[in-house]
């Protein structure tokens, strides 16, 4: 859900992000995780914006995570594929704060290949920076601050002062859901009405989401189960592929497994 909330922002409120993140205020469109073969499931923290002659990269992260510098190479090369001639700027938000070194990790080397990205700390960031632009707001809470609650309550100020009621409402909604990182639920419905946030479209939309990743995780589970069956019975790999809808490297991938397996091993 965090990952969810920031990703709305960005794509939404993109000329807030383009200004904080690559220092300028620039139209940027967004780039469908489908243009460069990525898995929508996968992608839930990604976002991929380009304007004419630089494409953002962002990833957010509430935890840090060991595959990251890899998975930056990884979409670095995606990117330039699609368009060479682009300039690319990858960054990692971390949103909740951690003393593991993982969250200072900036580059990915392998023999001869050196790959370096930017992070960002979210709770390095000065809250006071971020209050300053409608779209960043709800980062706030995250950011660096003597008092968390009083600048959830900066937020909220400043938003009710919005006058479009969709733009207040999602915007009220997404402080609310990413405070949830860093203050108790009490103090955080104190300051943000929870009926706004649940009738909020960010709201509804991060919720529809979910439960949509939910039942294609469940669909694909299901599929990789009939999967090893098949496999376990002997079937063919081609077979198998056209009664679950898996690739045959999907399906090698389970035979390794499966190999591998105690239950396998005589």
């Amino acid at each position: 859900m965090y990952d969810n909330t920031c990703r709305f922002l960005a794509e939404n409120f993109s000329a807030d992000f383009a200004t904080w993140l690559l220092g300028k205020s620039v139209p940027l469109t967004t780039i469908q995780p489908s243009e460069l073969l990525l898995d929508p499931i996968l992608a839930d923290a990604l976002i991929f914006m380009e304007s004419e002659d630089t494409i953002l990269h962002g990833e957010f992260q509430t935890l840090p995570n060991p595959n990251i510098p890899f998975r930056s190479l990884d979409y670095r090369v995606r990117l330039y594929r699609r368009d060479p001639t682009k300039s690319v700027r990858q960054i990692v938000i971390y949103l909740k704060q951690t003393e593991s070194e993982l969250a200072y990790q900036t580059r990915f080397e392998m023999d001869r290949t050196h790959h370096e990205f930017d992070v960002i700390r979210l709770w390095e960031q000065p809250a006071s920076l971020l209050l300053q632009f409608p779209g960043l707001i709800p980062l706030a809470v995250l950011g660096q601050s003597e008092d968390a609650e009083d600048t959830l309550r900066q937020a909220t100020q400043r938003l009710e002062q919005i006058e479009d009621s969709e733009t207040q409402a999602n915007l009220l909604a997404a402080s609310g859901i990413l405070a949830g990182l860093k203050l108790e639920e009490e103090v955080i419905y104190r300051l943000v009405r929870k009926d706004i946030m649940q009738e909020s479209v960010i709201y509804r939309s991060i919720r529809r989401e979910g439960e949509e990743i939910g039942e294609a995780r469940g669909e694909v589970k299901k599929q990789r189960e009939i999967a090893m069956n098949c496999l376990q019975r002997g079937d063919a790999l081609e077979a198998i592929a056209q009664i679950t809808g898996l690739s045959i490297a999907e399906i090698q991938q389970l035979q390794q497994q499966l190999s591998e397996s105690p239950q396998s091993k005589p």
